[in-house]
């Protein structure tokens, strides 16, 4: 059944690849859309993925920039294979975070018509994947990877710049440090935006698999996984130039402000545990037990007071240590919110 599966879709693939040769005003770009999101499972490469970058350059007509959305949407909302559609996912993020800044503006305006991620209802009814995932729960990611991607751009249209693009020069010795984007902004664009990002992370983070998966899959999850640390970064500048403001906002801003911390909070233990936390926790927690661990006196120890009970005398290291001398153990942190100042986490 898997190998009928897979020559069906290779069938697929070129035929619309011989129909693109014969009837596209686009030829190279409709041929390197189906080939980058054929239906063998691996993802898209790199010399496809290259021509569909070049199509959507900055040099090239607005026109050829929309037929490109309009093809890798069509192309997603026709297919009923979890491949094709993953595929077809990484090509839109790839080009959102490498490619020319042009096509983020381009796919703004070209979603005001409609939801151009139309997953929601996307489901795979193909059969197992060789006793890991099946193609229903594969379906199920491509629709969380679908609606963090919607979320992004999203994000996009609402703060007026792109996270992944926002990069911070290095400062040359002697020169004061440049600051983020976040750092420079106002108390009111703040107060808008920071919101923003947060539902973003909360989108990154709802990506988490929670078994191991196929290669395309982490393939597309490393992709957002990138993505999380500027997006944390970004919310962490933007608290605290909000708390350097905090005491002059009015009261109703303030307010604001309260919740948006509180939000960040929960958001970063989201993050954290979603990443770090497990294998973290359970070495600190060993480390914890280790130092709790009560350490059996020796034999020699035990003559020496034995002989010091029977002459009724006090010696030296029986007496209490100097306050200097003693040094207290302080165990690892046990709760989540705490582990996170341990490792640095919070501000």
């Amino acid at each position: 059944m898997e190998s009928i599966r897979k020559a069906y879709g290779a069938l697929k693939d070129s035929t619309k690849v011989g129909l693109a040769k014969v009837n596209s005003d686009f030829k190279e770009l409709d041929i390197a859309i189906v080939k980058a999101t054929n239906h063998v499972e691996c993802p898209p490469k790199e010399r496809h993925v290259r021509k569909i970058f070049a199509a959507v350059a900055i040099s090239c007509p607005r026109a050829d920039v929309g037929y490109c959305i309009h093809a890798l949407s069509r192309r997603l909302a026709k297919t009923r294979s979890w491949i094709v559609a993953i595929k077809t996912l990484i090509v839109f993020h790839r080009v959102l975070r490498e490619g020319d800044p042009s096509f983020r503006e381009e796919l703004r305006h070209f979603s005001r018509r409609g939801n151009i991620f139309q997953v929601a209802n996307f489901r795979d009814d193909s059969g197992p994947l060789d006793g890991l995932y099946a193609a229903w729960e594969c379906s199920a990611w491509v629709r969380t990877y679908a609606l963090y991607l919607e979320e992004r751009l999203e994000c996009f249209r609402n703060i007026y710049y792109d996270i992944e693009a926002d990069k911070v020069p290095k400062s040359a010795p002697g020169e004061s440090k440049t600051n983020s984007k976040p750092q420079t902004l106002s108390t009111e664009e703040l107060l808008e935006q920071i919101p923003t990002l947060q539902e973003l992370l909360h989108r990154l983070v709802c990506c988490q698999l929670k078994e191991p998966a196929n290669f395309l899959i982490q393939y597309a999850l490393a992709l957002v996984v990138k993505e999380s640390f500027k997006v944390y970064c970004a919310i962490n500048d933007g608290i605290i130039n909000l708390v350097d403001m905090f005491f002059e906002m009015p009261k109703h801003d303030a307010v604001r402000a309260l919740k948006i911390y509180k939000k960040r909070h929960d958001r970063t233990l989201d993050l954290a545990q979603t990443f770090q936390f497990p294998t973290l926790r359970q070495e600190l927690q060993e480390k914890k037990e280790e130092s709790e661990e009560p350490k059996e006196p020796s034999q020699a120890e035990n003559e020496k007071k034995v002989k010091e009970g029977e002459n009724g005398q006090k010696t030296d290291h029986l007496q209490e240590e100097p306050a200097s001398q003693s040094k207290e153990v302080n165990p690892p942190p046990a709760s989540a919110a705490e582990l996170l100042i341990f490792l640095g986490l919070t501000t």
